[in-house]
């Protein structure tokens, strides 16, 4: 497991661009850290990083976000990038892994890498290993710290 302080936004879009180098069409990331521990600025940088086309934001109230495939920094084939908020999953009554079924990422796996935050315990059902990154606010500080790993 690897783990970073970021005392910054621009920290935490950083790393995101350094993970970005690793992952490709198929993979999964799982975002797992509390409101405001910078899942959404994680997720800018691993956009930035994959080089994919559009602004991100947080995609709470659409619960996905698709963004197209552009051009990765320093060059090589670009991948599509979805960007899902499992945070309000479940809460019409129906059951979350139902729901996250209906968004069909197994099919944007293909040919996209997604995100998800609020996914740990939920998203890991859709294949094989993915990358576990969790966020976490430092007490009564803007300082953030980060550790991630692939779990299988």
């Amino acid at each position: 497991m690897a783990e970073l302080t970021l005392t910054t936004v621009d920290d935490t879009e950083a790393l995101g661009e350094s993970l970005a180098q690793q992952l490709n069409a198929g993979d999964l990331v799982v975002l797992d850290g509390p409101l405001g521990a910078g899942k959404t600025a994680l997720t800018r940088g691993i956009a930035r990083g994959l080089g994919v086309r559009g602004r991100v934001t947080s995609p709470t109230f659409m619960i996905a976000r698709t963004h197209a495939p552009g051009e990765r920094p320093g060059g090589g084939a670009s991948v599509g990038l979805v960007h899902v908020d499992a945070y309000r999953l479940g809460t019409t009554g129906g059951s979350p892994l139902d729901e996250l079924d209906a968004l069909d990422l197994d099919t944007d796996l293909t040919d996209s890498v997604v995100v998800v935050e609020w996914g740990d315990g939920l998203a890991e059902t859709l294949v094989d290993r993915h990358l576990l990154v969790s966020l976490r606010r430092l007490p009564d500080s803007d300082v953030r710290s980060a550790s991630w790993r692939w779990v299988a």
